[in-house]
């Protein structure tokens, strides 16, 4: 078998770099980047790849989209960051825009995906202990297993993955955690008069694209608003057009009652992240009792709202519910005895492997490299399929063929 992780001394060079300097908490491709535009990145020996990750969606709109570049640049000249202990002239701005285009009361603006998590469950114990009347202390926010939303301490002490938790200990109390896609399950946790809120993916990402049943995000609905407890959506890698409507609750007509955004909030060119929530929950919160200091910073609001608007204006969302059914039907039609199983919505998609060798979804993705294709594996057997929502028909039918031949070498 062919060598499939071919590494020319250029790239070899930058990858030392960063194993002799960087922390070695992650374990990337041996592939080393320098460009993007669209749905294609470039490497340092002036390679190109189908990028069918998209930084874990939050290169939606393609790589340094012009329009949202522009707005970048323009911003940056003028004003970058003021701190929240001034007004700035984008922020009300932005969170007018914010509140109407997803049809809230109010937006609170952070800036990473985890933080937008926190301030979620800030939020909702804080609205638990002035509304709802739970106990000082007592209040429970109730998690589905397989869930990820980052990487902090609240984050890992929700989690059911050894690798994330292991040796970080001790956990954050008042976690409760709950099988996904299981109604009766969260009936019964929801009995419990301590439960604020209950957080959740509408479709599980990182634990490869788990696409719960039919009905799901409806009865969470049902369940949360019969017993007073805030149903909180993390769509910050569902959201944004990415399952073919603008958040993945859209499938089935729910509105939560806390939203958290991220990823393509800035089309991937700086950290933005939001939360957003009617009056009720939001104005538990007052002046000095949660911010950031880049939250809301000048920057990422005039990003954010070109980002925002150039997914409306290109019809990301058809794109990608049409992209996405085909992309998902042209791998079936592989009838590869490698992939067990092929699910997703919209441009968020996943193969499950089947192979004697554990080690084979990385070897694929390694294969896929050398064939012009970057993708990378979830949970061993696992491989998302996500390119930017911009991709189209030939693309989509070249990309597959790459795929395809890349399963041929397994």
């Amino acid at each position: 078998m062919h060598s499939i992780n071919s590494i020319t001394a250029n790239t070899q060079q930058f990858i030392d770099l960063e194993e002799k300097y960087g922390a070695h908490n992650y374990h990337p491709l041996p592939v080393v980047l320098n460009r993007g535009e669209g749905v294609f990145v470039w490497d340092v020996d002036g390679k190109r790849y189908y990028d069918f990750l998209s930084g874990y969606s939050a290169v939606n709109q393609g790589h340094c989209h012009p329009r949202i570049i522009e707005a970048l640049t323009e911003q940056a000249k003028k004003l970058t960051l003021t701190s929240r202990a001034f007004h700035n002239n984008l922020l009300g701005e932005y969170e007018q825009y914010m509140s109407s285009y997803f049809g809230y009361d109010k937006v609170l603006p952070m800036n990473t995906g985890v933080e937008g998590g926190e301030t979620a469950i800030k939020l909702a114990r804080r609205w638990g202990y002035t509304i709802k009347g739970i106990e000082a202390n007592q209040a429970k926010i109730v998690f589905a297993a397989g869930n990820f939303w980052g990487r902090t301490l609240a984050a890992i002490s929700s989690s059911t993955d050894p690798s994330c938790y292991e040796n970080f200990g001790p956990y954050m109390p008042g976690f409760e955690l709950i099988a996904y896609n299981d109604l009766d399950a969260l009936e019964t946790a929801l009995q419990d008069k301590n439960v604020a809120g209950f957080m959740f993916e509408p479709i599980q990402g990182e634990a490869g694209v788990v696409v719960p049943d039919e009905g799901y995000l409806t009865g969470v609905r049902n369940l949360c608003t019969q017993y007073k407890v805030l149903m909180i959506a993390d769509e910050i890698q569902t959201g944004l057009a990415r399952t073919g409507k603008m958040l993945a609750c859209d499938h089935e007509d729910v509105r939560p009652d806390i939203l958290i955004l991220g990823k393509a909030l800035s089309g991937g060119v700086l950290p933005v992240s939001a939360v957003l929530a009617d009056n009720e929950i939001m104005m538990t919160i007052r002046p000095g009792e949660h911010g950031s200091t880049y939250g809301g910073n000048p920057l990422a609001c005039a990003v954010a709202m070109v980002a925002l608007q150039v997914i409306k204006d290109e019809h990301m969302m058809e794109n990608a519910a049409e992209m996405g059914a085909l992309l998902r039907s042209e791998i079936q039609a592989l009838e590869s005895p490698f992939i067990e199983l092929v699910r997703g919505k919209g441009l968020l998609n996943a193969i499950v492997m089947k192979h004697p060798n554990p080690e084979a979804a990385w070897d694929l993705c390694l294969t896929l490299k050398e064939n012009g294709l970057l993708a990378k594996p979830t949970h061993g057997d696992k491989i998302r399929f996500a390119p930017p929502l911009i991709i189209n028909r030939e693309q989509i039918l070249d990309a597959v063929a790459i795929i395809g031949k890349s399963l041929a070498t397994l």
